[in-house]
């Protein structure tokens, strides 16, 4: 089976710091992985170089076989096929819910405005929206906000998505309302990298988790391995601070 998403020897430096050193990893087709380590570990700008809002400083990402670094890539419509949810909702505040999960549809995918709509609720309904189509984000929860942002994610049908400490920005009450709609798509078959502070999710609903420390990758494999039976001494360290008590 061909690999969705392939990144190899992927390297990125800000200035003198290296963030990320030779990472290497593939995602396939229903991959669900989670991507774990200590803050400052090279997770978020490992997807950030993924979904083309950082430049890679060296290696290749490639998309079908495609390196999306060699400036051939159209990154509007590449970010369509590998969508992003943000830590931080992103979404437009003074437009309505379903203008936020319509406007994407229409201007790079070229959907008129009926279809882009029945696309729009289709998703709003799937992640429990549906009745805040009329609502502005100032009028919504964290929660809610984070569960139209995936709405908005889905309605451009993604290949993949990324999603970049998704629960991180939210009161705990909420975070689960979130953690299920993943869970929910996780068991649709949805292919997904996430990196989370999650821990229970990264054991229960991932396929693979990577460990990642000092922008490398230290270990990775199902989760089982990585929170049954750790190789690495870094990896069984950095979870020994989540299964204590």
């Amino acid at each position: 089976m061909e690999a969705i998403l392939k990144v190899e020897h992927l390297v990125k430096t800000f200035g003198t710091n290296e963030v990320l050193r030779d990472i290497d990893f593939s995602v396939y087709k229903g991959d669900v992985i989670s991507i774990i380590g200590s803050s400052g570990s090279g997770k978020s700008t490992l997807l950030r170089c993924i979904n083309m809002l950082e430049e890679a400083t060296g290696g290749e990402i490639l998309y079908h076989g495609k390196n999306i670094l060699d400036g051939s890539v159209d990154e509007d419509r590449y970010r369509t096929k590998v969508g992003m949810v943000f830590q931080t909702f992103n979404l437009f505040n003074n437009y309505t819910v379903l203008d936020n999960c319509m406007i994407g549809q229409m201007k790079v995918l070229k959907r008129n405005r009926g279809d882009a709509e029945a696309r729009a609720m289709e998703y709003l309904s799937r992640v429990g929206m549906e009745q805040y189509i009329k609502a502005k984000p100032r009028q919504l929860s964290g929660g809610q906000k984070q569960r139209v942002a995936i709405a908005r994610a889905l309605a451009m049908d993604p290949e993949i998505l990324l999603f970049d400490e998704p629960t991180s920005a939210l009161d705990p009450e909420m975070v689960g309302e979130v953690l299920d709609v993943m869970k929910n798509l996780a068991e649709s078959g949805m292919t997904m990298l996430v990196v989370t502070h999650e821990m229970a999710f990264a054991r229960d609903i991932s396929k693979r988790v990577v460990y990642m420390a000092d922008g490398k990758i230290e270990e990775e494999g199902p989760p089982s391995e990585i929170f049954g039976n750790p190789k690495s001494q870094r990896t069984k360290d950095f979870l020994s601070r989540f299964t204590k008590g």
